[in-house]
């Protein structure tokens, strides 16, 4: 199968995922909905452990991809927030800006030029995220401010720092430190599940997980079905192919989210938005492509 087959198919489940993780936090705290995840993924991916050629493995290997696990699941913690105190068309279209901040951080820390399609496609990301900011009789500075309120946006803007380091760590581990993809799979679960459910121990006062379980095991288990998928296909399709050409298909996931998920959830200025996160998807693909 062709890998943007299969890029292709990491974006519908992703779509997918992000509208079931949207209906599931209407009810739940985004920490539950992370530690019944993690649970009900590392079951799923149990098999995976059946056919890992452990003498392959490296203690450098795992122990970059725990850390990259660490920071993986604070992003997806950090996302899932942002989803339950924003619309969806105006939480997921911030992750676009991915490719932009990657590019920018290569230009300043490592030196690395800047190509004017870059340039554009930047130019192209803030355009896009200040329509999606920008509501009616505002003033021209006004989605800037917006953009600095505690109301979700931080969380989008931490989690956005965080998945510039694991998607570069992911192509790393895959290519540099050599780890097969089924033991990359069933150790990042594993390592996901230990680090949510640290994360509830220290913060159990404030989650209810028999509830939750109780009320949204359903919808939970489906997510983490949908999650195995689109994890899967994606680190398949960037251990076949360049991450950046990946990255630029998989964003098209982020456009059909925000298009299913603003309608279905009845998202405000929803049109406004779609043609926000269009724009900010054509200038990924300027970065990532240039």
């Amino acid at each position: 199968m062709e890998w943007y087959i299969i890029a292709l198919l990491a974006a519908f489940f992703s779509a997918s995922a992000a509208i079931l993780e949207k209906k599931v936090l209407f009810k739940e705290k985004a920490l539950s909905l992370s530690l019944i995840l993690a649970l009900f993924n590392l079951i799923l991916v149990i098999p995976f452990f059946f056919f890992i050629d452990y003498a392959s493995l490296s203690a450098s290997g795992l122990s970059v991809l725990f850390f990259k696990s660490i920071l993986g699941a604070i992003a997806f913690l950090f996302v899932m927030k942002g989803i339950k105190n924003l619309d969806i068309s105006k939480a997921l279209p911030l992750l676009v800006l991915t490719p932009g901040l990657v590019a920018f951080f290569a230009f300043i820390i490592l030196g690395e030029p800047l190509q004017p399609i870059e340039i554009g496609g930047m130019i192209l990301l803030l355009g896009g995220t200040y329509v999606l900011q920008l509501r009616k009789k505002e003033e021209i500075l006004e989605p800037v401010e917006e953009s600095l309120k505690p109301r979700g946006h931080h969380y989008i803007i931490l989690a956005l720092i965080l998945f510039t380091v694991t998607s570069i760590l992911d192509k790393a581990l895959l290519k540099n430190y050599k780890v097969p993809l089924d033991a990359f799979i069933a150790f990042q679960h594993l390592f996901f599940a230990i680090i949510f459910i640290s994360l509830a121990i220290m913060y159990s006062k404030n989650i209810d997980l028999k509830k939750s379980f109780k009320f949204s095991w359903k919808l939970i288990s489906a997510l983490a079905i949908i999650t195995i998928i689109y994890r899967y296909s994606y680190l398949y399709a960037i251990s076949i192919a360049p991450v950046a050409l990946v990255l630029s298909i998989k964003r098209i996931s982020v456009f059909f989210a925000v298009l299913i998920g603003g309608k279905l959830f009845k998202d405000l200025s929803l049109k406004r938005r779609v043609i926000a996160t269009a724009i900010m998807i054509i200038g990924a693909v300027l970065i990532i492509t240039a």
